[in-house]
């Protein structure tokens, strides 16, 4: 959840950026660079997370490996995955509206913000539940960043070990009922990533019906 908060905006000023804003080289150059980023494997975002994002917090406060290396390094990896949706659902919205409200007087930017954004609102939902599965069943970068202690944090800066970490971590010397535990767990992150995936691909549905 907090790396869906912390992407959401600057994925979909991203989006907005391209499809309004950046000339069309520079968009063409901007969205490749984002789907580069949407290419490059979590282990490489962990690593990057262990090397550069956890010193600088561990300097804020110890020990550095914590759920907020966590949320950042996750809001990296999925922002791409909201800004392209965005773009596209942004895509899907009719020139005409735009053209009706320029013969009214709007602004561009009053254009974007009562009308382009409330038209494409149901594409940029399903592009934060698509982020959404995607970091909830993230398990490398997370392993390498969040500490991987078992409790509830008490402030963003406390380790912790995510579902999909404790899976991995425990799973090879699991037996009997821990190994049982583990497959319930799995079960329900699946079932969890499951239910996001059908209500985003509802809501593009919707969207494109609508």
């Amino acid at each position: 959840a907090g790396a869906v908060v912390v992407a959401g905006v600057p994925g979909v000023l991203s989006a907005l950026f391209i499809r309004y804003y950046a000339p069309r080289s520079v968009a063409i150059v901007y969205r490749r660079i984002i789907e580069l980023l949407a290419g490059i494997p979590s282990v490489v975002f962990g690593f990057w997370g262990l090397v550069v994002l956890v010193p600088i917090i561990n300097r804020l406060a110890p020990p550095g490996q914590s759920l907020l290396a966590g949320i950042l390094v996750l809001s990296l990896m999925i922002l791409p995955t909201i800004a392209v949706t965005a773009e596209s659902a942004l895509r899907s919205v009719p020139r005409a509206y735009s053209n009706a409200a320029a013969a009214l007087g709007m602004g561009r930017w009053a254009t974007i913000w009562n009308i382009t954004l409330p038209g494409a609102r149901r594409g940029i939902a399903s592009g934060f539940l698509l982020a959404a599965a995607r970091a909830i069943g993230e398990t490398m970068a997370v392993v390498m960043v969040c500490g991987n202690i078992i409790q509830v944090p008490n402030s963003p800066f406390d380790p912790v070990r995510t579902v999909t970490a404790n899976i991995a971590m425990e799973m090879g010397d699991a037996q009997a009922e821990h190994r049982s535990a583990l497959f319930v767990t799995g079960l329900v992150l699946m079932l969890l990533v499951a239910a996001l995936l059908i209500a985003a691909g509802g809501r593009r549905r919707s969207d494109a019906h609508g």
